[in-house]
């Protein structure tokens, strides 16, 4: 009979829990418990709260860890990286929207001639486009922070925030991950990069250097300067003058040689300087560290592109988000998600890289 009323008292405490929370399974049932078992009314009331103290916050904490979580999201979403520029440098595309698998585009070529007719003709030569249709994959990417129970009751004891810096440093970890998959792709999910797309074409700079070399370390203002112009044009003149760029990016140290070489006999007047402002087309000239390997064989990389939505996006269908907080063991975990769809070149042939520089 005890082993009866003890597992129907066992019942109803759950069961009272499950309704009422701690308290109430422990008014129900503590006394009885500890003396159905022979230890006494408080060591009912004992055994009661282990039951429902199973890695719960009670109410004030639970509070303070909702409004300091609100907290270290918010400030997690306006944490921006200067540094990291793909996002700055390449138009964003948002449309594909996060429930997108693939993102599927098509590009258009015109065909066709018009001629002079005779009165009557009926020979009419007909214009049309072809279309190619072409699908780029949308890959998924997260990761997580947390914060355990006793941390959360710590910082709450002693009236100060929960720690900012893990957050950030999830955030962090995904947005260098973008940067990276928008400069260079991921071979193995299919995403394509910025700075080494297959149908970008490849300009050769001129091996007149010292040594019958290409890099500028060995050439003169005036080589580099036709270097620079000789690129650029290329776009130009290889689409018959329907592509043309206005953005030019090099390595780091590529753009200081031209940033602070003299050209000609003035010396305020340096290769970078007299160069955009001769330059019919390019408007903006740019460093970015990952070029500085980028080239064929880890050689330093150039590129010269037209900045324009028409031309690339780089699809990001959804942008960095946060979930609720799960609880996992002692710890609340936050989940960190992004979905991205790397570059896509509607019209490839508005750029150009030259390598060896």
């Amino acid at each position: 009979m005890k082993n009866i009323a003890l597992f129907c008292l066992f019942i109803v405490a759950f069961a009272t829990f499950a309704v009422g929370g701690v308290q109430a399974a422990e008014t129900v049932v503590s006394s009885d418990l500890g003396s159905l078992l022979g230890l006494g009314a408080s060591a009912g009331t004992g055994m009661v709260f282990l039951m429902g103290n199973l890695a719960r916050l009670d109410s004030e904490e639970s509070i303070f860890f909702s409004r300091e979580l609100e907290h270290v999201k918010a400030k997690s979403y306006d944490v921006e990286y200067p540094e990291l520029k793909a996002r700055k440098l390449i138009p964003v595309s948002n449309e594909a929207g996060p429930g997108a698998e693939s993102i599927t585009y098509e590009q258009y070529d015109q065909v066709g001639t018009a001629k002079l007719l005779a009165s009557y003709a009926e020979d009419l030569p007909r214009a049309d486009v072809k279309g190619k249709e072409f699908t780029s994959p949308v890959r998924g990417a997260g990761d997580s922070y947390g914060y355990s129970i006793q941390e959360i009751r710590t910082a709450k004891m002693a009236g100060k925030p929960l720690s900012q810096r893990r957050a950030d440093a999830a955030k962090r970890a995904l947005m260098e991950l973008d940067n990276r998959i928008a400069f260079f792709g991921d071979s193995k999910s299919g995403l394509k990069g910025f700075f080494n797309h297959p149908n970008v074409p490849v300009f050769t700079i001129a091996a007149d250097g010292t040594g019958a070399t290409t890099t500028w370390s060995t050439k003169t203002a005036a080589l580099i300067l036709r270097d620079l112009n000789d690129f650029t044009n290329s776009v130009v003149e290889g689409t018959n003058g329907i592509e043309i760029p206005d953005s030019l990016l090099l390595p780091l140290v590529s753009y200081n040689k031209i940033k602070n070489l003299a050209f000609g006999d003035n010396a305020d007047r340096t290769v970078l300087k007299y160069f955009l402002e001769n330059n019919e087309y390019v408007k903006s000239v740019e460093w970015v560290n990952e070029l500085a390997t980028a080239g064929a064989g880890s050689t330093r990389r150039m590129v010269t592109y037209a900045r324009n939505p028409d031309k690339l996006t780089l699809e990001i269908p959804q942008d960095f988000e946060q979930f609720e907080p799960e609880l996992t063991g002692l710890r609340y975990e936050v989940a960190c998600h992004m979905r991205l769809g790397g570059v896509i070149f509607y019209k490839p042939l508005s750029a150009a890289y030259a390598d060896g520089i």
